[in-house]
């Protein structure tokens, strides 16, 4: 069986390196053949979200549409076609429609975050609303076979829609995501890993992470900002630029994570909690805001603890600054939740029915 992924992003993409490319070979062991073709290339994607780079922005999107509309005579190849988001990350979703109407394809949408919820860019502005297509995420529900989503916030959605839906969490494979054994720290570090998109997230937590600072000294880790300096009264931060090859290491060199979200933002409250279980996968405990997914991921005062005011981050914080037992108690309770709860070969046998399904049903 032939399955063909169009993605929005290349592997440097969560998305795409979780949803898709660790998954080509448990499928392949289970007769299917994954074929991933991106619609932005690693160049593109690198450039896509710096203010400096408009124009090369421009003719890389040009390009990659040139590409993407070229590649549409395959289209009638392969049994299965799945979206992982939308095909292109402009317009509407016309190599979708070719696929479904012209070439009759069964087609499965992936929907990791809640891409129907219309944003406005913090790096294009309003250029965004005009050239994303939000409502096209309806679109494509209405003409998939069975859509997957990233939790049940998404889910709900769907189905309201009246469409078939599976829930397939964003997990990582364990056996590369996991602890390292006990630091040798002088401070604890306290860290935080994503993208610029959600560094605002953290930003509001900082006056809170300063006086959690006052209570107990703490390293601040933070990854992904998009920001060439972060400043925090009294912690002693680092701040780096994401790195694929570093990826991992980064978050096994965490003491405590953090996963703050904010409640009144409707496209983060469809985040899949990824970050949850990348905490709980290499043992570190974590302190999040229970929204969305991240509120069912997990056993909270198990594995992790919530914090719903500044107030709350800072107690939390200290318990977890306070108590080096305590964390690794946690960090161990985590993992096994995640070796239990996240298996990627569970994982795969569920999207290997989704797609034989699709298959079948055509």
């Amino acid at each position: 069986m032939k399955v063909l992924a169009l993605s929005s992003y290349p592997v440097e993409a969560a998305a795409t390196r979780y949803r898709l490319q660790q998954f080509v070979e448990p499928l392949a062991r289970r007769g299917i053949e994954l074929t991933i073709k991106p619609f932005l290339d690693s160049d593109s994607f690198v450039r896509l979200y710096r203010n400096s780079s408009h124009v090369s922005t421009a003719v890389s999107l040009m390009w990659a549409t040139a590409r993407r509309l070229g590649m549409t005579v395959t289209l009638g190849t392969p049994d299965v076609i799945l979206i992982q988001r939308e095909a292109m990350i402009v317009g509407p979703p016309v190599v979708e429609w070719l696929a479904t109407r012209l070439f009759k394809r069964p087609m499965v949408l992936d929907l990791d975050d809640a891409t129907y919820v219309p944003y406005t860019s913090p790096t294009y502005g309003g250029l965004t609303r005009a050239l994303k297509f939000f409502r096209k995420t309806d679109q494509l529900i209405r003409w998939s076979r069975v859509v997957i989503c990233g939790n049940q916030t998404i889910a709900d959605y769907v189905l309201n829609k009246g469409s078939r839906t599976e829930i397939i969490p964003t997990i990582v494979d364990t056996d590369t995501f996991k602890p390292t054994g006990a630091h040798n720290h002088s401070l604890p570090v306290v860290g935080w890993i994503g993208t610029h998109s959600t560094f605002p997230f953290l930003e509001a937590i900082l006056p809170a992470l300063a006086e959690a600072a006052k209570r107990q000294p703490f390293k601040l880790k933070i990854v992904g900002s998009g920001r060439t300096t972060v400043t925090v009264p009294g912690v002693e931060v680092e701040n780096l630029e994401w790195n694929l090859g570093r990826e991992i290491e980064d978050f096994q060199s965490l003491d405590i994570g953090l996963y703050p979200v904010n409640a009144d933002n409707n496209w983060a409250t469809g985040k899949s909690g990824f970050k949850a279980i990348q905490y709980m996968s290499v043992g570190v405990p974590y302190v999040a805001t229970p929204i969305g997914a991240a509120a069912q991921i997990g056993e909270e005062n198990v594995t992790h603890f919530f914090a719903r005011t500044p107030a709350e981050w800072i107690e939390k914080l200290a318990t977890l600054l306070d108590d080096e037992a305590k964390r690794r108690e946690m960090g161990r309770a985590g993992r096994q939740h995640a070796l239990e709860c996240y298996h990627l070969e569970n994982q795969a046998d569920k999207l290997v029915h989704v797609l034989r399904e699709a298959a079948q049903r055509n």
